[in-house]
């Protein structure tokens, strides 16, 4: 039963996350109606990552052994990530 408390409640916060992400995308078409939107899945994932990763890193005080454990990926995929956005 523990384990079923504990996805229902990962499940809640990642609802924040989601609702988010969709009234952002919302209000961002609605501003873009009159203009020629394409490509943007690229254009949420490029502004989604470096955000996520600063607010990890914040979180985690810059640890990026915490960081990677949190975000649930590779301590050396998460320095690429922040090579790439200019983090590190």
């Amino acid at each position: 039963m523990n384990n079923l408390k504990v996805e229902q409640d990962n499940a809640d916060r990642g609802s924040v996350i989601s609702i988010s992400v969709e009234q952002a995308v919302t209000q961002y078409l609605r501003l873009m109606t009159d203009q020629n939107v394409s490509d943007l899945y690229s254009l949420v994932l490029s502004q989604v990552e470096p955000a996520l990763l600063r607010s990890v890193m914040t979180h985690v005080e810059e640890n990026q052994s915490k960081a990677a454990q949190l975000l649930g990926i590779s301590r050396g995929n998460l320095r690429s990530k922040l090579r790439k956005h200019g983090l590190i």
